[in-house]
């Protein structure tokens, strides 16, 4: 149990303590030598001090010292619930009450999307990634657009686990363009399968977090699990799958329209993408810039936004997405190439 008490000191300075009663709960809380209380005291420009089963919030900003004792209650209560907190959760609870002061923390990190095989839940952490798993669940087709870290991904391919866990579709369908990232790979020795491996391997690398290894290559030979290059799909209907598209941002219009017209009855498609990131030769125009234009108010199609206070790979990624940008954003003001 955490109790709140507010004690204001002077008329310019205000204080905040909570008390915990559940010492483990505590030691989560504060992180290793108190290093989730500095995430909060930064985040807030507040100061944040523990003193014994107490943590106190000052400052001379009142909303601040608020909203400090709201992250701070609210993963505590997590910790009660016995969830071991990381310096990513505490960044993603910041954040989302940044974004939301009403944010409900409880649910943002306890709405398990799935469970993976050694029990640890995945679930959405940021405000768009829940609208984005209940786009999925609601919609035919779902686009999720934005930059690297923001969970698309990673978030598609457990949702389509757990429908095939469900019963709600028969297979999973995953696939990609094969586009070199603005390098010219040359050659590549091995089989098809070989060759075609490196540009598949961040849906793997997916699987493998949300199922065990062997797990995912038993579904690989039964073809309960597809992985192919987009070329791939040409002239298929794919009925009762779930189908993702990463990289869209890296398909021609004619891949896209292609790719989207192989939807078949009980089947749920999912398109991710950067537009920002576009390795085209040729300056080709993005068959994912152009979809969303075309596909706006078509019924049964969702498109999800992400932006930098998504990203939750390492808190720097965010930092670096913001900078670049505020750099694009200058290039294209000043009538720059970004």
């Amino acid at each position: 149990m955490i109790v709140q008490e507010a004690v204001i000191s002077t008329a310019e300075r205000f204080e905040r303590t909570l008390t915990f009663d559940n010492t483990a709960a505590l030691r989560e809380v504060a992180g290793d030598f108190g290093a989730h209380l500095k995430l909060v005291a930064r985040a807030f420009q507040v100061e944040v001090q523990q003193r014994g089963s107490q943590i106190r919030v000052s400052g001379t900003d009142e909303v601040a010292v608020g909203q400090a004792v709201q992250a701070l209650a609210g993963i505590g209560a997590l910790a009660e619930e016995g969830q071991g907190l990381q310096a990513t959760d505490v960044h993603h609870a910041i954040r989302a009450l940044q974004a939301d002061a009403s944010a409900n923390l409880h649910a943002l990190f306890t709405d398990a999307v799935l469970h993976t095989a050694d029990g640890r839940p995945i679930t959405a952490r940021t405000a768009t990634q829940r609208a984005y798993v209940q786009a999925i669940r609601a919609h035919d087709i779902v686009f999720g657009v934005g930059p690297a870290g923001t969970g698309k991904t990673y978030l598609a391919v457990a949702m389509a686990v757990a429908a095939l866990r469900r019963g709600d579709v028969r297979r999973i369908v995953l696939t990609r363009p094969a586009v070199e990232a603005g390098e010219k790979l040359g050659f590549l020795p091995g089989d098809l399968a070989e060759k075609i491996d490196p540009y598949l391997r961040p849906l793997f690398d997916a699987l493998h977090d949300a199922l065990t290894a062997e797990r995912v290559q038993k579904m690989l030979e039964k073809r309960i699990i597809e992985i192919a290059p987009l070329a791939f799909m040409r002239g298929r209907t794919l009925s009762e799958a779930f189908i993702l598209l990463d990289e869209g941002q890296n398909t021609t219009r004619e891949q896209m329209k292609m790719f989207l017209t192989r939807l078949g009855h009980g089947a749920r498609m999912v398109v991710t993408g950067d537009p920002s990131q576009v390795d085209l030769p040729n300056k080709r125009q993005s068959g994912l810039a152009h979809a969303l234009d075309v596909l706006q108010g078509v019924p049964g199609v969702a498109v999800v936004p992400f932006g930098a206070a998504d990203v939750v790979r390492h808190p720097v990624v965010a930092a670096v997405v913001q900078a670049y940008e505020r750099a694009e954003a200058g290039d294209a003001r000043s009538g720059g190439s970004p």
